[in-house]
């Protein structure tokens, strides 16, 4: 694969330079010249189907986008071409040359292995959730108004309403919300740890596992976003538990999946065990607070 993104890159400077004069390029060069691209092209696009399905889905998805992002950059670069004139190298043919030479370095940095694949996808998931953990407590620190940082508008008139603000009530809600958003940040932090100590791409079994975790670890994010959006003012309290209940659903199907595989021996069950506690004492109480919402 790397070769090939290799001459890809190179194919892609030997086109740009062709069509960045007022020399006209022949008929012949021309056709050689598509040939080429073409060839270069066919040979990405044929090496990455030769990654066998069993090498894992999470490694073939990022080698997938790493070969789309090469394509996608040629016919670019190629339409630029097409589309600009002849006397000289414009901007916009410089930029698509430069895209599909970064697109092909990027293989470089591609994981060799579904364990290492897995570790890549987490750790986006994790950064995605801490993201949105840390904003959520910025708002919560700025006091009773979260859009405090937002001007007044003059034709909208003062934000004096109850709208944008958390009541007694929104507040201790949101205390066990935080919770389990923190447990969210745990969860994907411990499950990253154990993956990097102990997961492996040697069976077929061992393979399925590591998928099978990324694929629920990538729902945390998403139902994080979801319940942190719930969480401002004007609060639906009833929006909320749906959210939160959604979130603790995820991610007690990951601690399942994680303690149920290879990657969890006995000596990481307590984490597991005291997660699980974690987002059901949390969950609990958010019940508790939105009971007379039902």
């Amino acid at each position: 694969l790397g070769q090939t993104f290799k001459v890809t890159s190179q194919e892609a400077t030997k086109l740009s330079l062709a069509f960045s004069g007022p020399l006209l390029t022949s008929a012949e060069d021309c056709r050689k010249l598509s040939e080429d691209v073409q060839n270069a092209i066919l040979a990405v696009a044929t090496v990455y189907y030769w990654l066998p399905k069993g090498q894992g889905t999470t490694l073939r998805k990022m080698v997938r986008e790493a070969t789309t992002e090469v394509v996608e950059g040629m016919i670019q670069l190629t339409e630029t071409i097409l589309s600009a004139p002849f006397e000289s190298l414009s901007q916009e043919q410089l930029i698509s040359t430069g895209g599909v030479w970064e697109a092909c370095e990027r293989v470089s940095n591609l994981p060799r292995d579904n364990q290492a694949a897995v570790v890549s996808a987490l750790s986006a998931c994790l950064g995605v959730v801490k993201d949105a953990l840390e904003e959520m407590e910025h708002a919560l620190v700025e006091g009773q108004d979260p859009y405090s940082d937002i001007m007044e508008d003059e034709e909208l008139g003062f934000r004096g309403n109850r709208d944008t603000y958390w009541s007694e009530a929104d507040r201790k809600l949101l205390s066990s919300c935080m919770g389990l958003m923190k447990a969210s940040k745990a969860c994907l932090k411990k499950v990253l740890g154990v993956v990097k100590a102990y997961g492996k791409a040697d069976s077929a079994e061992q393979i399925a596992q590591l998928d099978d975790l990324a694929d629920i670890a990538n729902e945390i994010s998403p139902s994080v976003d979801e319940l942190a959006l719930s969480m401002y003012p004007p609060m639906n309290q009833l929006a909320v538990r749906l959210n939160a209940a959604k979130l603790a659903s995820v991610l007690k199907k990951v601690l399942e999946i994680a303690k149920t595989s290879h990657v969890c021996p006995p000596s990481e069950e307590g984490w597991v065990q005291f997660l699980t506690g974690a987002v059901d004492h949390n969950m609990n109480k958010i019940k508790n607070f939105t009971q007379g919402q039902l």
